[in-house]
């Protein structure tokens, strides 16, 4: 079960809406969909939360760039959601590298030949006939997506959610986020 919700900025303090994410299927569609929930350019929150593993906040600043926090990356990466807003950026990836590795698969069968090789198990490059090789153990998955939170911890610091605090939210997350903000009574109405 997902829940989704748009905490905007005003000079009357905040403005809140529940979204569908129905039409969002990358994060420039959900920076989108806050910039026209924006006035005058101010701060909007995108707050996305799947019930009892993640909660994720975008936050959307004028033009800037989008600023992401996520409580849990691993649970995250598990949903389409989740998904949206682990951005190569965000993972510490090359942009453009699971593109790459794709086509380079391509290149390479399933089992490690390239196209034209024999698939002669017992052949190998040093000609003792043993195919079989230990897995390297030290080595990482670099596609591995880290568990535990990921992003931008000051995300909200200058709201009034310090660093500290947002690392202890846990469940009903936004209930905390919205009291921190002081926009509690216009979230209660759109809940």
């Amino acid at each position: 079960m997902y829940f989704a919700a748009l905490l905007a900025r005003t000079e009357d303090g905040w403005e809140a809406s529940d979204t569908e994410l129905d039409d969002v299927e990358t994060l420039s569609d959900l920076t989108d969909l806050a910039r026209e929930a924006s006035v005058d350019e101010d701060t909007v929150l995108v707050y996305i939360e799947q019930e009892d593993a993640w909660f994720g906040v975008v936050r959307v600043d004028g033009e800037e760039d989008p600023r992401i926090y996520i409580s849990d990356a691993s649970a995250a990466a598990r949903s389409s959601y989740g998904e949206i807003l682990l951005t190569d950026e965000l993972l510490g990836r090359e942009p453009g590298a699971e593109d790459e590795i794709a086509a380079l698969e391509e290149l390479v069968d399933l089992d490690g030949t390239e196209d034209g090789e024999p698939d002669d198990p017992l052949s190998d490059a040093d000609g003792t006939g043993s195919a079989v090789t230990e897995p390297d153990l030290d080595q990482e998955d670099p596609d591995a997506v880290p568990a535990g939170p990921l992003g931008d911890l000051g995300i909200l610091a200058d709201l009034g959610l310090s660093e500290k605090d947002l690392l202890t939210l846990r469940t009903d997350a936004l209930a905390e986020i919205a009291d921190a903000l002081g926009a509690s009574d216009v979230l209660e109405a759109v809940r």
